[in-house]
């Protein structure tokens, strides 16, 4: 019982790190938030989730020693690319709006408002984060002398959640500037949250079920959080001029998820 203390502790924290930065709607007057800080927060978020696809998820992909029928390195690189390919579909699927460029994406439908389409930008960038979390847990307690594997996950985590309090505010202020309303734009933000839990939960049995899944399941989720990253965030987080802002805050959030990687307990 005492190992489902750090899911228990960890899967709700990237949830509620997203609802304290949709709480910047009710903070701050504008209604968009400025193209500089914009790229700060998108960068800061990109660093630390392109770092999270390495060190927490297919570096042990790469060195787990079950994997007898391939080499491992084979099997991470069709995962990762199979992960990639699955949010292409979503992204090309699901109706979604993208509030900084001013673009809509999917399959066009006037059903759903211009809200509820920027809503389900954000919810498709925060299935792999929560997948990918859910998936460390599932592996770490599916796994004997599981301490490190569950102090990496929970580490994986909490730098999951440090990116999603500035992005629960990049998700809400646009919402505020198109409805008007910062009650509903907070409420779209922490919705948007909700996805990232139920993906964990998701990958977490998912990885404690099926045997042998442990490096398919990992570079899966790397290859969905590096086609976010390469895809939406580094266009964002370099757009509008060479200011550099973007690529700083990029290397200041790889660093810190690396140090996080990398403690010991």
């Amino acid at each position: 019982m005492q190992d489902f203390v750090y899911p228990l502790i960890g899967i709700p924290l990237i949830f509620i790190c997203t609802t304290l930065g949709a709480l910047f709607v009710f903070f701050i007057r504008k209604k968009e938030i400025s193209p500089r800080l914009n790229k700060i927060f998108t960068g800061f978020a990109a660093g630390v989730m392109f770092s999270a696809s390495f060190f927490s998820l297919i570096k042990p992909a790469l060195e787990d020693g079950n994997v007898s029928y391939m080499p491992n390195w084979l099997v991470v690189v069709i995962s990762i690319v199979l992960g990639a390919g699955f949010l292409w579909l979503i992204d090309k699927v699901v109706p979604h709006f993208h509030s900084q460029e001013n673009k809509e994406e999917g399959v066009r439908t006037k059903s759903l408002s211009k809200t509820s389409k920027m809503f389900l930008a954000v919810t498709i960038h925060n299935v792999p984060e929560g997948l990918s979390v859910g998936i460390a847990f599932g592996v770490a307690l599916s796994q004997s002398n599981n301490h490190a594997l569950l102090v990496g996950a929970l580490l994986l985590a909490i730098g999951i959640g440090i990116q999603n309090i500035p992005e629960g505010a990049v998700v809400s202020l646009p919402i505020k500037g198109e409805s008007g309303s910062s009650t509903k734009a907070f409420l779209f933000g922490m919705l948007s949250g909700v996805v990232e839990p139920v993906a964990a939960i998701f990958g977490l049995f998912l990885a404690m079920q099926i045997q042998g899944i442990m490096p398919w399941a990992l570079a899966f989720a790397a290859g969905c959080m590096i086609y976010v990253v390469a895809e939406e965030m580094i266009p964002e987080m370099t757009s509008e001029g060479h200011d550099h802002f973007g690529v700083w805050s990029f290397i200041v959030g790889f660093v810190i998820m690396l140090a996080l990687d990398c403690i010991q307990f």
